[in-house]
């Protein structure tokens, strides 16, 4: 029992590790390129400071199509900010996506009229049926689009005036399918949760981007902040929504039919982080379960690819399984107390060999990778390492409920698009709700028994993961309940947010003309 126990501990570590060796190699890629990477930077300066002084450039056709259902408390302020982009009246049309089924439709409406009315070509499309979720709507509008190029919004994010025109000059490489610009964090400085999100983000854009992109190895469109050459989505399937995360899922197809993807991190686009754990948690399970079906769907696809070179391949097997980490992190919290009890505590020497090195390679790279995700935008190296142990309490407290995605999104495709609920002007709209954490409340005590077990068998490195696990379930569990409660004393508790089919009507886009096409 002691040698089963023993196997099946350093091989959940083993495998944990080989993630963290993985974000060691992203940041060294980026080191790597370096040089390439500073070189497009300029470049891109500099193409963008010719084109502010030149007016020879024939802008092409864009539509940019905004997604929303019930976003109540942020519609006008997308709408505000979408109106004052910098591009040819002309050639610009905005669809406004609304499945809303509350007062957003009369508020978007009402915003597209007056927006109309100064000139610019605006339209209103509803959806009856929410067949496909955000998908169902972005093919819906992408039939009657008028632009040969296509960006995308999502209601939380403020489009700049100068977005169009920075990321347009990219598609003259008729090669060019997608253009993926850096998110930016609007409210990053609201709590410690949004520190932690904005810091989580900013590891993704500014270190795994940046790795994939100067190495040409497969990366994906975000779901917003970036654009699309129309063509290329019709031409490798269209938006599909038998995945919850249609943006990976026709990033990977697109790439695999040989079109090439451009990241661009001087293109920022602000965005709204969730302030509420329970909405937080909601956005991560969706992200989760869409991840493990997409890699059902594409994995066996990409391995099997003859385009694809081996380091391309090896990167899209960590891009498309990280989400697997999670329930093993669980099972790791729950064989380390009858391992602390049962396995001899090991001596220094053995500890400098081998504790020592899995405690780096695990910890050690994270620091690594958000050090550098922090200068690349002139962050200082110290604001990562103070917001560093609350991130690994989080990843550890989140664990359990991203596991149940990932076990979910293993056996079911599709699902149910649960949307993050925006706070936007007004702080008490729409909230997400939460069950009762009893499995954290569960894995804290036990873990929390591990932290005195290490202590009383000597397993001295062993104590600091213990309380990180101990610590990281009762935070979640802790903000969840306290979330809830202070909810259901509220007086204006809403319905939770979900996105569910309103029936089997065929689906219709209705502009603010009276015009009715099907979609």
């Amino acid at each position: 029992m002691q040698t089963a126990l023993c196997v099946a501990y350093f091989a959940v570590l083993l495998f944990l590790a080989t993630y963290g060796l993985h974000r060691s190699h992203l940041v060294l890629t980026v080191l790597r390129h370096r040089k390439k990477l500073e070189a497009t930077n300029k470049a891109f300066d500099a193409r963008a400071a010719a084109e502010r002084e030149s007016n020879t450039r024939v802008w092409p056709r864009v539509t940019v199509q905004l997604p929303l259902f019930n976003e109540a408390t942020v519609v006008d302020r997308l709408l505000e900010h979408t109106a004052k982009i910098d591009y040819p009246r002309n050639r610009l049309e905005i669809q406004v996506l609304d499945d809303s089924t509350d007062e957003t439709q009369a508020l978007a409406r009402k915003k597209v009229q007056e927006l109309a009315v100064t000139g610019l070509d605006i339209v209103y499309l509803h959806r009856t049926d929410r067949t496909g979720y955000k998908a169902g709507a972005l093919d819906a509008g992408l039939k009657v689009a008028k632009g040969e190029f296509v960006a995308v919004f999502d209601a939380d994010f403020l489009p700049l005036p100068g977005f169009l025109k920075d990321v347009v000059p990219d598609f003259d490489d008729p090669k060019v399918g997608m253009v993926q610009a850096r998110w930016g964090h609007m409210n990053r400085e609201h709590s410690l949760l949004t520190r932690v999100q904005a810091l989580m983000l900013d590891g993704h854009h500014l270190v795994e981007n940046r790795a994939r992109s100067a190495a040409g190895w497969l990366f994906n469109f975000s779901g917003t902040g970036g654009m699309w050459r129309k063509e290329v989505i019709g031409a490798t399937g269209g938006w599909q929504h038998d995945t919850l995360t249609e943006d990976l899922d026709l990033s990977y197809r697109a790439q695999l039919a040989g079109w090439r993807f451009v990241y661009r991190d001087r293109v920022v686009t602000p965005a709204e982080l969730p302030e509420d754990v329970s909405a937080f948690r909601a956005q991560q399970y969706r992200w989760a379960k869409g991840t493990v079906q997409t890699s059902r769907k594409l994995m066996k696809r990409v391995m099997t690819s003859k385009d694809l070179s081996f380091s391309q391949k090896l990167e899209a097997y960590f891009h498309l399984t990280p989400h697997f980490a999670y329930p093993l992190m669980v099972l790791l919290s729950v064989l380390l107390l009858p391992a602390l009890i049962l396995m001899p505590a090991t001596n220094p020497m053995t500890m400098l060999i081998v504790d020592l090195p899995l405690c780096i390679g695990t910890t050690g790279s994270l620091a690594v990778f958000y050090m550098m995700a922090e200068t690349a935008q002139g962050r200082r190296r110290r604001d990562a390492l103070k917001v560093l142990p609350a991130l690994l309490a989080l990843g550890a407290g989140l664990a359990p409920h991203l596991s149940r995605a990932v076990f979910d999104g293993a056996q079911h495709m599709a699902g149910e698009f649960v949307r993050t609920p925006k706070r936007g002007v007004n702080l008490g709209r729409y909230h997400a709700r939460a069950d009762i954490p009893f499995t954290e409340i569960f894995l804290a005590l036990i873990s929390t028994v591990s932290v005195v077990a290490s202590i009383e068998t000597g397993h001295w490195f062993a104590t600091p993961f213990a309380g990180l696990f101990a610590f990281g379930y009762s935070y979640v569990a802790t903000l969840v309940v306290r979330e809830q409660l202070v909810r259901t004393k509220s007086s204006d508790v809403s319905s939770p947010v979900s996105e569910r089919d309103s029936g089997e009507v065929p689906a219709v886009a209705v502009s603010e003309q009276g015009d009715i096409a099907a979609a």
